[in-house]
């Protein structure tokens, strides 16, 4: 029997898991990976919410699966062009592969929290993101982050905004703001600690026990509210002025460390595959999907696939079942 090969463009969770699983299925995968390193935004992580898991954990055992999956790291594709149901993929060092399909993976970006000028990311020293507070947590190194007092964590950051042109909702931010709260809190058990949201969405299995643990068992204080502003004051101190919407009152706080929840974008450079691929984007800027009910997986494109955030926002038990549903996509592809 012919062996079939099937390109995964990303190494991320959601590329992993689909050469994994293309593997299982008799198919020889490879996967091509921008960076030097495989996993993503997971390899930057240190735990997982709800239940404060170490990212590590489970990225070691989905990398172990694939140990024999050809893997290049370091690598761009500079072209693909289809013919006879044959993709003919040229990579950055010229060298031309033969695919039988292709899955994208090519995950998301974390919104550039400089773009909003209004909550002083880059200007003031003692405002950070998620992403800069997870690898705190990762590392235990961070000179911003020295004996905070009182700590504030901003949702939506770069999502639902219209100025931004992010209408979207990023899925992931209030349980990650959550989950980094309590862990702050364990860290600094003596802070008190805020989180300014404008709607909490817990929707998924163990996030409202997550809600209720950061009120019950860590104090974390949720405001439903805006921040608008974030200034400095004389003693270095950041002050924030917000609205609580339940209250109807304005609020002005000083804190000594600010966190916003940079929100999902698509990832840089897309653009180029896509056009490669024929592949359009959805209103909100990601891959569209040939359907978002029985099509997730499939693109309009005839042999191509996609799986995980590279569609949307996506969680990481999302990104494995859309992956799953990709790999099983390629093989009724080819199989017919």
């Amino acid at each position: 029997m012919k062996e079939h090969n099937v390109l995964v463009i990303g190494g991320g969770p959601a590329g992993i898991e689909t050469a994994y699983q293309l593997k299982n299925l008799g198919f020889r995968p490879t996967i091509i990976e921008r960076n030097d390193y495989l996993g993503g935004h997971l390899a930057q992580w240190d735990r997982l919410f709800p239940a404060s898991k170490p990212a590590d954990e489970v990225l070691e055992k989905m990398i172990d699966q694939i140990h024999d999956i050809d893997v290049k790291l370091n690598t761009k594709i500079s072209n693909i062009v289809k013919e006879n149901n044959i993709f003919h993929v040229t990579l950055t060092n010229n060298k031309i592969l033969d695919f039988d399909a292709i899955v994208v993976c090519t995950g998301f970006d974390l919104f550039k929290t400089e773009k909003k000028q209004e909550y002083g990311y880059g200007i003031y020293n003692n405002v950070i993101t998620n992403a800069d507070l997870e690898k705190y947590f990762k590392t235990g190194k961070d000179e911003r982050i020295k004996d905070p007092k009182r700590i504030g964590f901003v949702h939506c950051v770069g999502s639902r905004d219209v100025k931004v042109n992010n209408t979207y909702c990023s899925k992931v931010c209030c349980a990650t703001a959550l989950k980094q709260a309590c862990e702050i809190k364990e860290e600094f058990p003596e802070a008190d600690v805020y989180c300014f949201y404008m709607d909490l969405r817990m929707f998924g299995k163990g996030y409202e026990d997550l809600y209720l643990k950061a009120q019950k068992d860590f104090d974390i204080k949720c405001v439903r509210g805006r921040v608008c502003e974030v200034s400095e004051n004389i003693e270095g101190k950041l002050v924030i002025k917000a609205e609580d919407t339940l209250l109807g009152t304005p609020m002005k706080m000083t804190l000594d460390l600010l966190v916003l929840m940079s929100g999902m974008e698509k990832a840089e450079g897309v653009e180029k595959i896509q056009n490669m691929l024929n592949l359009k984007s959805n209103s909100d800027g990601f891959i569209e999907s040939r359907d978002t009910f029985v099509g997730m997986s499939l693109t309009n494109e005839k042999g191509v696939f996609v799986a995980g955030a590279c569609t949307s926002p996506k969680t990481l038990p999302d990104t494995i079942a859309e992956a799953r549903a990709a790999a099983v996509e390629v093989f009724n592809y080819i199989n017919n």
